[in-house]
């Protein structure tokens, strides 16, 4: 039996959370992985950049605003993800979120952008559908229509 347990280990689907909230990397951590995922969290882009080098993830939730201070701490996030891990799924979850805001983060590329609060099972539908559906070319993530 404790033979069988890392390979299903690797069968779970990997998540990496990021937000500076806690609660929100708890309460996330704790719903994904009682459905099947695989979880890993951090509060800050330094910590979430290390993650990101050791572990290959389906999809990353983050929010746009890491710190105090400035949205650009997401935006960073978000092309290095895409530049390092083209396959991997990026959803963004914000407070700070406008249409402008929404514009420039899927620019960045990412696949999804909700604004908080947002219902954890809606957010489960979401990483699901894109875990399910191949990424999109580069060229087709700008070609965004207006």
């Amino acid at each position: 039996m404790w033979l069988g347990q890392p390979a299903r280990e690797e069968l779970r689907p990997r998540l990496l959370v990021v937000d500076d909230e806690e609660a929100i990397c708890f309460s996330m951590s704790e719903y994904f992985s009682l459905h099947g995922y695989k979880v890993d969290t951090a509060r800050e882009l330094d910590e979430a950049e290390e993650l990101l080098k050791r572990s290959e993830y389906k999809v990353v939730i983050q929010d746009l605003q890491l710190s105090l201070t400035t949205k650009s701490d997401g935006l960073e996030m978000i092309r290095s993800i895409r530049a390092h891990n083209p396959q991997t799924r990026i959803i963004v979850l914000t407070a700070y979120g406008s249409a402008e805001v929404e514009d420039e983060a899927r620019r960045c590329g990412a696949d999804a952008f909700l604004r908080k609060p947002k219902p954890l099972s809606q957010v489960a539908q979401i990483v699901q559908g894109l875990i399910e559906s191949p990424p999109r070319s580069s060229s087709m993530r700008r070609a965004r229509p207006a």
